[in-house]
């Protein structure tokens, strides 16, 4: 028999830790290759570690709620001899006979060098759009992997090796390689308690949240604006299609999916709203990809519809649905989160009339869809009730003035007012 360890994978590009949310096996189990083990929650996904070896589940070596640096040991299994030398070619593992041998990181990169020249889509998209040779590359990911944060640390630098030049090394390295939630804390405060106060652990995704939303408000000069919309002919539209469309789909048409579209459209138009910062320049992205704030109880994630403006209203629907069902299901993968390019929040689900959101990071704005309420409003000298919404805008002074976003959000006002069934399309 043969003792086998099991550590914390690295569930995404950038993630460097991960927290326990529930163990799905005890000491004295058996499991087969791939069966879960736990549950694991990071700033980017929920997700299930499945198991590499096939044996007895020997020590828990992490308690629930705990949060382990990315390559640390979370339990160890009972494998016999014959099944380990099967199972774990090609894997990289350490025996507990082992485990209290010094290996030093730069050891780990040299014996396994194929690692660094693994090169996750994202990486090489950007090389390739700023023309920088990765072999010049000092990554800062796990085992020295180039993450999409080193390269884009190189572009707002300006700082691009190119080939023939010399290499880039990251001056951040240490930090980068260091738990998220350590690069941005906040001193500790000493709050006075007194009996009965309640004192409720940071979670992993807490810290995530607190260290993302510090950056931005930190980092980026916002400013806000807003405009009111009369989503009277947009209500009726679609108050008389969801029984039907419910019925065929097997999914809600929601108002927020008309919202995206709009504001999709009007991306196409305003592409300087579909821009990031970065640095010497301003990044001005080619696709659409609308992040949506989905809230659960605890925590807050952003999945993203990817090339919304290629998509229907349907389309967009659908796409909402799935990805708020995978946030609360738990089964939210690391892609479903990348690449957006602008945020939309749906603050008007739970009541909100205004708002000033906060930028997701490193997006250039983010618009709050608020409630929508009946109220009187003049029309043509008579008072008419109507169906009136706010859009609230945050911007990336930086990046944005108010001219612009004026013009944004008119054009946005624009398209909701003038939805009706005869030049408004849901497939």
């Amino acid at each position: 028999m043969a003792m086998e360890l099991m550590k914390m994978p690295q569930l995404g590009e950038s993630v460097t830790e991960g927290t326990i949310s529930k163990w799905l096996v005890k000491p004295g189990d058996h499991v087969t290759k791939y069966d879960p083990l736990a549950e694991v929650v990071t700033d980017k996904v929920n997700a299930e570690v499945p198991s590499s070896f096939t044996g007895i589940i020997k020590e828990l070596k992490a308690d629930e709620n705990q949060t382990l640096a990315v390559g640390e040991v979370i339990c160890s299994i009972e494998v016999e001899t014959a099944k380990t030398e099967n199972e774990t070619s090609g894997q990289v593992s350490h025996s507990e006979e082992n485990v209290d041998a010094p290996v030093t990181r730069d050891v780990q990169q040299a014996a396994e060098p194929s690692r660094k020249a693994r090169y996750s889509p994202a990486v090489l998209k950007l090389s390739q759009e700023h023309g920088i040779d990765l072999s010049k590359v000092k990554g800062t990911g796990n085992e020295g992997r180039i993450t999409r944060k080193d390269l884009l640390k190189l572009v707002e630098s300006g700082n691009l090796p190119k080939a023939d030049e010399p290499s880039a090394i990251s001056e951040s390295a240490p930090e980068e390689f260091a738990p998220q939630v350590n690069r941005q804390t906040s001193p500790v405060t000493n709050v006075p308690t007194a009996a009965g106060d309640k004192e409720i652990p940071v979670t992993g995704i807490r810290k995530a949240i607190a260290s993302n939303m510090l950056k931005s408000k930190h980092e980026i000069p916002h400013a806000w604006t807003m405009v009111e919309v009369d989503a009277s002919n947009m209500v009726k539209l679609r108050d008389n299609l969801k029984s039907d469309f419910k019925q065929k789909e097997g999914y809600n048409l929601t108002y927020f999916a008309f919202f995206v579209k709009a504001v999709a459209q009007a991306l196409t138009e305003f592409p300087e709203l579909n821009s990031m910062w970065a640095g010497e320049k301003i990044i001005q992205k080619k696709e659409i990809n609308i992040s949506i704030a989905v809230a659960t109880e605890d925590a807050l994630f952003v999945p993203v519809i990817k090339n919304a403006d290629e998509k229907s209203i349907k389309g967009i629907a659908r796409e909402i649905q799935e990805l708020a069902s995978k946030v609360k299901a738990g089964k939210l993968k690391a892609e479903d989160m990348q690449g957006g390019t602008f945020t939309v929040n749906n603050t008007g689900s739970f009541g909100s009339v205004q708002s000033m959101g906060i930028i997701n990071y490193p997006q250039a704005a983010i618009l709050q869809v608020e409630t929508i309420v009946k109220r009187p409003v003049v029309i043509n000298d008579m008072i008419a009730v109507r169906d009136m919404v706010n859009l609230c805008l945050s911007l990336d002074h930086r990046v944005l003035d108010g001219l612009v976003c004026g013009r944004f959000l008119a054009r946005v006002k624009e398209i909701i007012e003038k939805i009706s069934k005869d030049n408004t399309s849901i497939y």
